[in-house]
């Protein structure tokens, strides 16, 4: 564990909340060359990654209806049970968030709205790994099912057997998706990016992944592929006072720090006295864990902040913009007031992250390191493009028509002022 930070100066802050991070030059060193293979060979170029990373030789990348089937066959009915509540809670949520086109009629004659148009093309990555997230397949195909999305594929690496987790393929049967690709890390950023024989090309990529599979969505992002934010490693902030029980902020801590070794978490604290606590409860939990050592890496990037006043600490809190943050006291709802930087918050002692991770019903692909100071989490309105309409009448060109000709002339574009004079001179 890390040492404990008493009062830092503002100044100290940047420093002290520092994500662990490759350096990105060497990062698109690695991945840039990935990316242009794929572009030139791929799927040749695919399964020659899937072989070097994973392990596997592949000779479909298309999951089978078949292999679909098989998988459905192997989950438990209690996992079945469990999914199918996280499925309506996230369904529910999403569809909530629809809206309906409305008209504004700015003058009279001027007509302005905007509608909602599901983009037709999205790509979906659910990382495999250490642990397959089936989790995040809810979190991405249910919202893009619900917005309407034409075609959605979803691409996620398979094991040395060349099989995709059943589960997986489960919630991808559950929620009516079919095209899923066998496919990880930058390789399948760069599939879905430019399209391969096999894998057809989309207009946004969503998904959480490692480093290097952020750093290829960056990189597509600047060829004009949309993605859904720049998202790295998964990290928590606690904010706990006296009223916390350092037995739950422990293993919230913990529930975050078994994700990568490079994940991290950030306990900032009223109260010196629950740090020291919750350091002895993350020593007591840890041993039990079966992703101990995954666990034990990620918390030497721990930090545990003592802040002399609620202010400071949310001030902190806010600085560092976390992808989750759990206020861990009996003062949570006003205090959540104080929260202008998150991905998604975390009220009360009873509002474990991991709620938020599965059945909530919330979305859990949100911004990291940082970026939630400028961007949300995935939604609906993710899947939407927002397209603005306007329709005037001759009494409404009239109204308007002579202060567009004026500004026109002012910026010196004869032909936009020409546009609305020829249509006056027939009025």
């Amino acid at each position: 564990m890390e040492q404990v930070f008493i009062n830092p100066l503002k100044k100290e802050w940047k420093e002290i909340l520092r994500r662990p991070a490759f350096d990105s030059s060497s990062l698109e060193s690695i991945v840039s060359p990935i990316l242009l293979d794929v572009k030139q060979n791929g799927d040749t170029a695919i399964k020659k990654y899937a072989a070097k990373f994973d392990g596997v030789v592949l000779n479909q990348l298309k999951v089978s209806e078949g292999e679909i089937s098989d998988a459905v066959k192997l989950v438990s009915e209690d996992l079945k049970a469990a999914i199918a509540i996280a499925k309506n809670n996230i369904t529910v949520f999403h569809d909530a968030q629809k809206e309906v086109a409305k008209q504004t009629e700015t003058t009279t004659g001027v007509v302005c709205w905007r509608k909602s148009i599901a983009i037709q093309k999205v790509g979906l990555y659910i990382p495999g790994g250490t642990a397959p997230l089936f989790s995040t397949l809810l979190m991405l195909g249910i919202p893009s099912m619900i917005a309407g999305c034409s075609d959605i594929i979803v691409c996620t690496p398979a094991d040395k057997n060349g099989k995709i987790n059943p589960v997986v393929l489960y919630v991808s049967q559950l929620i009516g998706l079919k095209n899923i690709y066998k496919t990880g890390g930058a390789q399948a950023i760069a599939a879905m990016a430019y399209g391969t024989e096999t894998v057809p090309q989309v207009y946004k990529i969503f998904g959480p992944g490692n480093q290097y599979v952020t750093c290829a969505k960056q990189l597509v992002n600047k060829e004009g592929i949309a993605i859904d934010m720049p998202a790295g490693p998964s990290e928590v902030a606690v904010y706990a006072d006296e009223t916390a029980n350092p037995v739950f902020v422990a293993a919230d801590l913990l529930s975050q720090a078994e994700h990568g070794a490079d994940s991290q978490v950030v306990l900032v604290s009223s109260s010196q006295k629950i740090v020291e606590e919750v350091k002895v409860e993350i020593n007591k939990q840890l041993t039990a864990l079966s992703r101990k050592d995954i666990a034990v890496k990620a918390l030497k990037n721990t930090r545990l902040i003592v802040m002399d006043t609620v202010d400071a600490a949310f001030d902190l809190l806010n600085e560092y913009a976390a992808e989750h943050l759990i206020i861990a006291s009996d003062n949570a709802i006003v205090l959540a007031e104080k929260v202008t930087n998150a991905g998604s918050v975390f009220l009360g002692h009873y509002s474990p992250e991991s709620v938020g991770d599965y059945a909530s019903g919330t979305n859990h692909t949100l911004p990291t390191n940082g970026y939630a100071k400028a961007y949300s989490g995935v939604s609906l309105d993710s899947f939407f493009k927002k397209v603005t309409f306007q329709q005037l009448s001759k009494e409404g060109i009239k109204n308007i028509g002579n202060a567009v000709e004026i500004m026109a002339s002012a910026e010196g574009l004869d032909a936009h002022k020409n546009a609305v004079t020829v249509r006056l001179a027939t009025l």
